[in-house]
């Protein structure tokens, strides 16, 4: 029985892997992204390729299209016969300075651009953090049965006591009625483990459609402050978006602000028959072109670039709050693992001092002082031990997993 016990906590624990450290692509720098259902990847994957298309898009917008435009027309006003006229042509009407606008247009599409990819690594980060949660959160249910499972074979061999003892006439009939009251009680604690179970099963496989039983997982260690500030994906977003609102003020102050742009046409028609060719001088094929400088006016001015500024000091505000939060989050989480340390550091003592306990009691049994029912439950209770520091272990890796859900390229 030992060895299976052993056999089956080993088993739980031997499935942890170290901690990874990986670099590469945004879409790819998860080192866990295939716990994920290959559906979800590939959501992830459309996410960061029409993020890309839509930069690329954003970036070349101050590009005005060229237009190609063709007619045919039928006219009946020429007597009794019907003059046919077509006119083809291409024309440009493009801007090529706005005061500094096409410049910072180019970089707010970058800008957004970063944003937008730090948002779908943050959203995809969090996804794989939660499936991985979930699989922690089944290990360490498959512990708190087997856990409750000895708690009721200690309680049966109780009730077995308790029974000799007031057939014997030692015990009042209210002890075995409380022992029977608790097995009762762990009994019905122990469907609800398992009901718990099945549904942490049902959520993990919305996730994904590997079996939970057969992944890895990693041993998740107290990463730095440093690292959790400098590669936290929240503060890398914020920051990008406030540079984006910066780059955005500047398009907002440069449109009220001169603008050159250039024209230019190329023409192929039909000449109306209304002007002889010979007499007018007017050509079929012609070029038009020129340039244009403007300038709005606009009595909303001051209030379209005040506005702008006000973004920016928000964003850039938002950005210092962030760091606050980040740093508090940190704290806490640190804090939460000191005390988890100090549970795994009493469940080790209690382990020790049970092990003694249980040696003194099966020699004990030997010798005919102690029954076989008290090595039993001495032996089950080195057990319960055994998993609490376990669940400990577990309870500690599902706080760092907290931290680990904000920084990019940490597992």
């Amino acid at each position: 029985m030992t060895q299976k016990i052993r056999k089956s906590v080993g088993h739980l624990c031997g499935s942890c892997a170290l901690v990874l450290m990986l670099t590469g692509s945004a879409a790819n720098a998860d080192a866990l992204a295939d716990i994920l259902s290959d559906n979800q990847n590939l959501l992830f994957d459309y996410d960061f390729r029409n993020n890309t298309a839509q930069s690329d898009k954003l970036q070349k917008s101050w590009i005005n299209p060229i237009m190609l435009r063709y007619s045919r027309d039928y006219s009946e006003q020429f007597g009794s016969k019907t003059v046919k006229t077509g006119s083809f042509s291409v024309s440009i009407d493009q801007p090529i300075f706005r005061s500094g606008g096409i410049y910072y247009a180019i970089k707010y599409a970058q800008a957004l651009r970063g944003t937008n990819e730090a948002q779908i690594k943050l959203k995809k980060r969090e996804l794989i953090t939660k499936a991985v949660k979930l699989l922690f959160q089944i290990k360490k249910s498959k512990l708190e049965i087997a856990k409750l499972k000895l708690l009721i074979k200690n309680d049966a061999i109780d009730i077995k006591q308790k029974k000799e003892s007031y057939r014997a006439g030692l015990l009042d009939s209210s002890f075995l009625d409380q022992a029977l009251l608790k097995k009762n009680q762990d009994e019905a604690s122990l469907l609800e483990l398992q009901a718990n179970l099945a549904q942490l099963e049902e959520n993990f496989s919305i996730l994904s459609d590997k079996d939970p039983y057969r992944l890895k997982l990693p041993s998740l260690k107290l990463i730095s402050k440093k690292v959790y500030t400098q590669r936290n994906l929240e503060l890398e977003r914020d920051r990008l978006k406030a540079k984006q609102e910066r780059y955005n003020a500047k398009i907002t102050w440069a449109k009220y602000l001169p603008t050159l742009s250039v024209h230019a046409r190329y023409t192929d028609e039909d000449i109306n028959p209304l002007f002889a060719r010979s007499s007018s001088g007017l050509k079929e094929k012609y070029r038009t072109y020129g340039f244009t400088l403007s300038m709005p006016l606009d009595i909303n001015m001051f209030a379209d670039v005040e506005a702008s500024k006000v973004a920016v000091l928000k964003a850039e505000t938002e950005v210092i709050e962030r760091k606050k939060n980040i740093e508090r989050a940190y704290q806490a989480v640190r804090k939460r693992v000191n005390v988890i340390d100090q549970k795994i550091a009493l469940a080790k003592k209690n382990e020790r001092l049970y092990r003694n306990l249980y040696r003194v009691t099966k020699n004990l049994a030997k010798a005919g002082e102690k029954t076989k029912y008290d090595a039993q439950m001495m032996y089950h209770s080195l057990q319960i031990k055994r998993l609490d520091r376990e669940i400990y272990q577990y309870d500690k890796q599902i706080e760092l997993l907290g931290l680990y859900a904000k920084v990019y390229d940490a597992i």
